[in-house]
């Protein structure tokens, strides 16, 4: 069952837990979607806004309405939902923030990298919260939403996400029963000017791994 974070009129929230699809795939059959089960759990055809990675848990936010969804697509596009990420990167980061104004562009094979080239603006802002021997956690402020935005910017720092097999050294990856990487926040302002702040736990599994890693 899927944890209902936040409901009203407009908006039902999530927290999306790892190993599930936000949406249904060109090419895969009978995957498990997060989209199919909240509609399910709402009873009714819900709208798609944002998505989060496979492999990464946290808050998701659904829109009730068309007009629900235009409005928060708007906000979205404008840069007016901020989004707080939880992470475990490897090595130890020097500097409490690192702002990271790296443009990022899609391969063929479906990749993202750095592009200074051709790449679209991306910003991400990355924030120490606590050092370890050799690990870091860290608070990510993505600015902007590329696609994999956060684990190629923190890959390109030479920090990847711990168990990111994509972004990172796939052997080092294959140690850890998931990528540690977390949507943890969600801020905006309603149709009625209201601030609503939805919040997801951190996963025990999440916990885990970094209570070992100590």
């Amino acid at each position: 069952m899927v944890e209902i974070l936040f409901q009203d009129e407009n908006f039902i929230a999530v927290n999306k837990p790892i190993d599930v699809n936000s949406i249904a795939g060109r090419n895969e059959q009978n995957e498990v979607v997060l989209l199919k089960m909240v509609e399910e759990i709402a009873g009714q055809k819900l709208y798609v806004v944002h998505r989060l990675d496979k492999q990464v848990s946290g808050v998701m936010v659904f829109a009730k309405t068309a007009t629900s969804h235009k409005y928060l697509n708007d906000l979205f596009f404008k840069g007016e939902v901020t989004k707080q990420y939880l992470a475990l990167v490897y090595g130890v980061l020097k500097s409490d923030e690192e702002i990271i104004d790296k443009p990022i562009r899609e391969y063929g094979s479906g990749r993202m990298a750095v592009d200074f080239r051709q790449g679209k603006k991306s910003l991400t802002i990355c924030q120490v919260k606590k050092r370890y021997k050799q690990y870091t956690l860290v608070n990510i402020y993505p600015k902007t939403g590329r696609r994999h935005q956060i684990r190629v910017h923190l890959y390109s720092l030479g920090h990847p996400i711990v168990g990111d097999l994509q972004y990172g050294d796939k052997t080092e990856a294959t140690k850890y029963p998931r990528l540690m990487l977390h949507s943890e926040k969600i801020t905006f302002l309603d149709p009625n000017n209201q601030e609503i702040t939805i919040s997801a736990p951190t996963p025990e599994l999440f916990n885990r791994i970094i209570d070992k890693i100590k």
